[in-house]
């Protein structure tokens, strides 16, 4: 078994800490990085950025309450890794890939980063298609292409849960479009998931 690459926090700015590390050991950007609270509760922080002096600048993936200077972080040596697969659909994950939908981890799928390389040229659909959201404003002045990303901003309480709801295709399409919502911020009360012991 291989030695634990350790490195301790040296600075710590609400959601961005410096973490250095023995020297030939830094973790590359986008690696993930596991600290220990003294509750034995775990923070996922991400390297975006090397300082020099063998310290990288990481984000924090979680709140940084508790944490001190010259606690130890521990290298991954690998990104954070989100679930994906047939078994993942219609579930709620946060961004570490656990579940937030009050339901078990799904079984047997994959694990693939969340830093992966754009697909070859070969492997794009060479159509473009408009995604149909129903959304009569959107469809007319500023259609999407399907297989993109799409940014969605309405004003505060301009109907946010409606546009996510109808983004995924009207209901008369059948089956409906894949889709993954990212959102920062809370869901509103009406978009909340209801576990299935609710429904």
């Amino acid at each position: 078994m291989a030695d634990k690459n350790i490195g301790k926090i040296t600075q710590i700015i609400g959601a961005v800490l410096d973490i250095k590390f023995t020297e030939g050991n830094l973790p590359e950007i986008n690696d993930a990085i596991r600290i220990t609270r003294k509750n034995g509760e775990k923070l996922v922080v991400e390297v975006s950025q090397h300082l020099g002096d063998d310290t990288v600048r990481c984000i924090a993936m979680g709140p940084t309450d508790g944490l001190v200077r010259g606690m130890d972080a521990e290298a991954t040596g690998a990104a954070i890794s989100v679930p994906v697969g047939e078994n993942t659909l219609g579930r709620m994950f946060n961004v570490l890939g656990e579940p937030i939908d009050e339901i078990d981890a799904p079984k047997g799928v994959e694990y693939w980063p969340i830093h992966r390389k754009a697909p070859s040229f070969e492997e794009q659909a060479t159509s473009q298609e408009m995604l149909e959201t129903g959304i009569k404003v959107v469809d007319l002045l500023c259609p999407y292409q399907k297989g993109g990303k799409i940014g969605l901003f309405p004003p505060p309480s301009g109907g946010r849960c409606p546009g996510q709801i109808r983004s995924c295709g009207p209901p008369r399409r059948k089956p409906p479009e894949r889709c993954a919502f990212s959102a920062r911020l809370k869901w509103p009360r009406c978009c909340r998931f209801r576990s299935r012991s609710q429904r």
